[in-house]
């Protein structure tokens, strides 16, 4: 009997509910596993018990990430990760947009500032403002040039907290044809959906927002799932990813764009795809028949 740690996080105000984790967990012990949620962070957790660790839900490494890419290392040199600390490193950082953009990879266009740089934000156009290693919308607000002001005051928020901020102009197709997510398992396309937009005008950057407003099931363009399949081919090492959400913006030109490659603990909204959870069950099943388990090693907290 294989098993299988879906990783999450600790409960806390600024940390959203995961619907999908019990879905999983019942589904891969109908399906004869040993599966678990176990908290990143737990300290008594011996990660060598388990044949495979999948990062689910760890909605709180961006403001912890140091800490949480160390934990990848750790854990990664236990048992089989999924996906592999290597990603998870290049991935908590949104510099990897300049990465995709460089391989060819049409992208949102992107600046960064790092504490220390000049509040260089434009003049002529509305854009939006956002950490570098950020989830959920948190510390991200979109303004005009007629309120640099306030977004100065928020890069200072960020820069005192050490964080790089991303600077972006706002996409107004998003306004009109959403924000599209392509997920991926098992190198597979395994469902799609569109939300709403999320940053509306005027919302101040430390108010909780919505993360997926208007959630949808979508059907992919030819145009997108080419976009999201050469995004997903432009990750450094070619690694073998068990899942990846691609999430897709119109541009100026009314062609997709990634703004979002999503490689650490994307939602799966198996609540809006319910017809995905056999799919999913069977790659993390084969995915932990590939892993290594020493024998003698007991799984879970002790």
């Amino acid at each position: 009997m294989p098993r299988i740690a879906l990783v999450t996080c600790r409960p806390g105000p600024e940390v959203a509910e995961d619907r999908d984790l019990p879905v999983l967990v019942r589904a891969l012990q109908e399906a004869g596993a040993g599966a678990s949620a176990v908290a990143w962070d737990h300290g008594e957790v011996d990660w060598s018990g388990f044949d495979l660790a999948v990062i689910r839900s760890t909605w709180d490494y961006s403001w912890r990430a140091a800490e949480f890419t160390a934990w990848a290392e750790r854990c990664g040199k236990a048992t089989r990760l999924a996906n592999p600390a290597d990603v998870v490193r290049w991935n908590t950082d949104k510099r990897y947009l300049g990465d995709l953009a460089a391989a060819g990879v049409p992208v949102v266009p992107t600046r960064y500032l790092a504490p220390g740089d000049p509040a260089d934000l434009p003049a002529d156009h509305e854009y939006v403002v956002k950490p570098a290693s950020g989830a959920g919308a948190r510390f991200a607000a979109r303004y005009t040039p007629d309120e640099h002001d306030t977004a100065v005051r928020h890069l200072r928020r960020m820069h005192a907290e050490g964080l790089t901020a991303m600077v972006q102009p706002y996409v107004r197709g998003i306004d009109t044809a959403g924000e599209r997510a392509l997920q991926f398992f098992g190198g597979r396309l395994l469902h799609a959906s569109r939300k709403q937009a999320v940053l509306a005008p005027g919302t101040p950057y430390d108010q909780r927002k919505v993360a997926h407003p208007g959630l949808t099931a979508w059907t992919p363009t030819s145009a997108e799932l080419a976009v999201a399949e050469r995004a997903l081919a432009a990750v450094p090492g070619a690694p073998e990813l068990l899942y990846a959400r691609v999430d897709l913006v119109d541009g100026e030109d009314g062609r997709p764009r990634v703004m979002e490659l999503e490689l650490v603990e994307p939602n799966l909204f198996l609540a809006l795809h319910p017809e995905s959870v056999p799919r999913v069950v069977e790659e993390i099943l084969r995915a932990a028949g590939a892993g290594r388990r020493p024998p003698h090693a007991a799984a879970g907290p002790r």
